[in-house]
């Protein structure tokens, strides 16, 4: 393959997807740890199951701070759902977790990993759209030095009958879903994913949400960037609060909802979100059970 015909980084128009696959039922998960409000709400613990801590993470770009403070864990096969307003920064902190971005103080702790420690997708991916799904996979585990069966890795979200077909055919789901896959090459034990079924109609958000509870399920750590509170309620397992450059609350979605005295997420969240103006900006078509 010459350097010119290489896969590289280009704009995937969004398109409805398809393929609906089953959710569990929102609610604590058994086991599961929380931290409610009023509880050195989302502080670094550091304890044996964690598989991410970030401990004190600030990042400013010239004069602006983005983040001041920014401390929390995540438990190996867990989904950590990051929500805030717009603006608040949290694409930054997850381009920080995700080695992208080197912060000005505090640390971010992976576990030990032989080939890759994380995985990421960012808001919008985008491929060179005349590579087929197999070769651009192919072309991704060669930069990350990594053997990869392109088969088995579209399997893990749903696309493994279209290894053959060339990315610029996909659905705008479909492109979200190989960007779940690129981000898994080399088996990294924590996903990092920024707002992976925003734009996309509710049948294919609830199937990315399947395919992100799957993820975790098998063992991995999800840190998730997300406006769909429906989406958290189905598969999350903790709620990341991010606001005024901090998280300001960690829980899980029904123990959020009974601290704050709340009968919606979308009103227990914006208990934590300061200023005029601030309140959560949410995605619409997501609410099924939430607001009912």
């Amino acid at each position: 393959m010459n350097d010119e015909d290489r896969p590289t980084t280009e704009t995937v128009p969004d398109d409805d997807g398809s393929n609906e696959r089953g959710d569990d039922e929102s609610g604590e998960r058994d086991g599961e740890e929380t931290v409610g409000p009023g509880a050195d709400d989302g502080g670094a613990r550091g304890a044996d199951g964690d598989a991410l801590v970030v401990d004190g993470v600030a990042r400013s770009f010239g004069d602006v701070s983005v983040l001041s403070d920014v401390s929390f864990a995540a438990e190996r096969g867990t989904v950590a759902c990051l929500v805030g307003p717009n603006g608040s920064g949290k694409t930054t902190l997850l381009r920080v977790v995700a080695g992208l971005l080197a912060p000005d103080a505090g640390s971010v702790s992976l576990p030990d990993s032989g080939d890759r420690t994380v995985g990421y997708l960012a808001q919008t991916p985008a491929f060179r759209p005349q590579f087929t799904l197999a070769e651009t996979l192919r072309f991704y585990g060669d930069l990350a030095g990594v053997d990869v069966d392109p088969g088995a890795v579209l399997a893990r979200v749903g696309l493994e009958a279209v290894a053959d077909r060339r990315v610029g055919a996909l659905s705008g789901g479909m492109t979200r879903l190989f960007g779940i896959a690129q981000a898994t090459i080399g088996d990294p034990p924590v996903l990092v994913l920024d707002e992976p079924s925003s734009g996309l109609d509710p049948t294919m958000t609830e199937h990315v949400g399947s395919v992100v509870r799957d993820l975790a399920d098998e063992g991995r750590t999800v840190l998730l960037a997300t406006h769909e509170l429906g989406t958290v309620d189905r598969v999350g397992d903790t709620v990341l609060v991010l606001d005024d450059g901090a998280i300001q609350v960690a829980a899980a979605p029904d123990a959020l909802r009974r601290e704050t005295g709340s009968e919606t997420l979308t009103h227990a969240v914006n208990q934590y979100i300061h200023g005029e103006g601030g309140d959560l900006t949410v995605r619409a078509g997501t609410w099924e059970g939430d607001d009912e």
